[in-house]
C-alpha cells in the first residue's frame, strides 16, 4: 500500500478540503485508487467517487472538482462521480481509509481489492484485465474468495450473469496460472 499523496492529488484534494465545513468522506474506485491506494505504475486524471457521505455534499464537491472546473484547470485533475459501476452488496463495510489525517475535513477511502477488481468485472477492457492482474500479484486475490463475493454479493443483480460468469471465469484462470509460476 502506498503511505503518501502524491503531486498533484495531494494539492487537489488540499483544495477541496479546504471548501469543506464539515467531515466528508468520499467512497473511491477505479485508476485513482488502483495508483495512489495500491501503488500500480500508470497515470490517471480523475478520481473516481462512489459515494459522498454525508449525500447531500455530492453536488457540490462534484461541482467544485469536476472535468472543467478551476481546480481541474490548476491541478489537472479532477473529481468523477461513477454512476455506472456495479459492486458487490455491503461494499462499505469493508472501504479502508488512505491517507488518514492528511486532510483536515475530507477522508478518502478506497474499495478493498476484491471489491475493486469486481467493480470492473462488467467493462472488462485490457486495462480492467491488467489492474485485477496487479491485484492478483500484489495483494495477492485469492481466486476462491473473488468468486464466492461475485457469487453471494453481486452476480443477482448484474444485467448479464452469464456474461460476466465467463469473464469471471477468465479472470480467475488468469489468477490461477500467475499465481503457479513458469511450468
Amino acid at each position: 500500500m502506498v503511505t503518501e499523496l502524491t503531486p498533484p492529488w495531494l494539492a487537489f484534494l488540499r483544495d477541496l478540503d479546504s471548501q469543506c465545513d464539515h467531515p466528508v468522506v468520499l467512497h473511491c474506485c477505479g485508476g485513482f485508487v488502483m495508483t495512489a491506494h495500491f501503488g500500480l505504475a500508470r497515470s490517471t486524471a480523475d478520481l473516481d467517487v462512489i459515494s459522498v457521505v454525508p449525500g447531500e455534499d455530492l453536488r457540490h464537491l462534484a461541482t467544485l472538482g469536476q472535468r472543467g472546473s478551476s481546480l481541474h484547470a490548476r491541478h489537472g485533475v479532477y473529481l468523477d462521480v461513477v454512476t455506472v459501476s456495479t459492486l458487490p452488496e455491503g461494499y462499505q463495510d469493508r472501504i479502508t481509509p488512505m491517507f488518514p489525517g492528511t486532510f483536515h475535513h475530507l477522508s478518502i477511502m478506497a474499495l478493498d481489492p476484491y471489491d475493486l477488481a469486481l467493480s470492473k468485472l462488467e467493462r472488462n477492457a485490457d486495462r480492467d484485465r491488467s489492474d485485477v492482474m496487479f491485484l492478483a500479484a500484489t495483494v495477492p486475490l485469492d481466486p476462491d474468495t473473488l468468486t464466492a463475493r461475485y457469487l453471494t454479493e453481486m452476480r443477482g443483480y448484474l444485467g448479464r450473469p452469464d456474461r460476466e460468469d465467463l469473464t469471471l471465469e477468465l479472470w480467475v484462470e488468469m489468477i490461477r496460472e500467475t499465481s503457479s509460476g513458469p511450468r
